[in-house]
Formats: structure tokens, sequence, C-alpha cells
């Protein structure tokens, strides 16, 4: 669920670029995503450079770079850690499964390689950009007015 509503936060923040910091309070109401965890998920944003923050009057927070710029697994790696199903296929966290007798062959560990190599090239050639434009042809699509909650 963090990685689920730090991309829907970073989508409507996404959606406000440019304009100016969006309060904590507002995000967790437009996107229905209980305050405390939203904060802690924004912290944890802010502190991977994802987000970059305004305090007092016309404070909240905003993406630190244009949402072009921000990959959807550069969002899931900093809110969920790595995007590999087993440690012994992942890149950031490797670690050899206790049971395994061969990784070379190990036809499970291949698999969940390919796996994980798929899922990086579509995460990391998704940007916050691409999400906003697939939302919009969609409703556009549906004959749906574009309407942002924020």
């Amino acid at each position: 669920m963090k990685a689920k509503y730090g991309l829907r936060a970073l989508t409507s923040l996404a959606r406000e670029y440019g304009n100016g910091p969006v309060l904590i309070s507002e995000l967790a109401s437009s996107e229905k995503i209980p305050h405390k965890f939203l904060e802690l998920i924004l912290l944890d944003l802010k502190r991977k450079g994802i987000l970059q923050s305004k305090k007092g009057k016309g404070g909240g927070y905003y993406l630190s770079k244009p949402p072009a710029s921000i990959s959807i697994g550069e969002v899931v790696r900093a809110l969920d850690g790595t995007i590999a199903l087993l440690p012994c296929v992942s890149q950031s966290s490797y670690r050899r499964c206790d049971e395994c007798f061969d990784e070379l062959t190990c036809g499970i560990r291949l698999v969940m390689k390919e796996v994980r190599d798929r899922t990086a090239e579509i995460l990391d050639g998704t940007s916050l950009e691409d999400l906003l434009q697939r939302s919009t042809r969609m409703l556009e699509a549906a004959g749906q007015p574009v309407m942002y909650h924020i």
C-alpha cells in the first residue's frame, strides 16, 4: 500500500507541478489516503530527493523535478525497497537463498530474474508524466471530462 499511496500522491503533485506546494491535508483528502500514513510516505520521498517541502504559509510538498523525470521504478524502490520477488535476484539487496544448491541452474531463480528484469524495464520506463497522460487518454476515450482531485 505504501507504494500505491505514494504513487497516487505523486500523481496528484505531478498535476500541480509548477503551481507551488500542496498541503498534506489536501492530498490526504483528495486521494483518500490516511493523513498520518501519507506524512510518513512524503517524508520518505523527501529523504530520497523525489519531493521538496516548504514550511509556513503557502507551504506543503512539491516535486523536486519535472514529472517526466521521475520514474515509477524510482518511487517503488524509494518506498518499498527492491522490486525483486526473491532476495537472490535483487540488485540492491542480494542475498543467497539458504536452501539453494546451485544458483546458476536454479529454475526458480532464472524465472524470477526474468520477472524482475521485465518489471524493472516497465517501471523504470514509465514516468509520472506517462501516468498522467494515460489517465487523460482513458478518460477522453470514455467520453469523461478530465477533472483533477485537487
